[in-house]
């Protein structure tokens, strides 16, 4: 049957966290079946000043070997003060604490691909124009040495 099926109800709509929660449930199990491996989690990285304003700050997850970077972020009259390197080197503390050989990341042309090349990271594939014509989506990694 090609058309669509009278007993499915298929939706649109915005953002919806109990679906966001529920799929993400759901391919974690998934992927933990398929891999055998179950330890996946989450961390972050938060630098605040005195008066705890955030300055900056990190977000990834941890997957058996591999580590990941989902998002970092500096206030702009903080860029460039060596903050973003001080993220990406707690986040690279926390993969190694947890047994992680590599970590990734992905940035857009127009955001700060050459910061993670700076901090150590390689490019390893890129989507082109995404998300728009005449830019692309670097994807980079970096191997962490062994701790001794």
């Amino acid at each position: 049957m090609d058309g669509p099926d009278p007993q499915h109800r298929l939706t649109t709509a915005g953002q919806d966290a109990d679906l966001d929660g529920r799929l993400s449930a759901e391919l974690d199990a998934f992927n933990v079946a398929a891999s055998g491996v179950a330890d996946q989690r989450e961390f972050t990285v938060k630098i605040e000043d005195d008066s705890g304003e955030l300055l900056g700050g990190l977000s990834g997850w941890t997957w058996g070997p591999s580590a990941g970077i989902s998002m970092v972020w500096v206030r702009e009259d903080q860029r460039g003060s060596g903050l973003g390197g001080r993220l990406l080197a707690a986040a690279d503390d926390v993969a190694r604490e947890r047994g992680c050989r590599r970590v990734f990341v992905s940035s857009f042309t127009f955001q700060a691909p050459g910061f993670y090349e700076r901090h150590g990271f390689v490019e390893c594939a890129r989507t082109p124009e995404h998300p728009l014509d005449g830019t692309a989506d670097v994807h980079l990694v970096k191997h962490l040495p062994p701790t001794s």
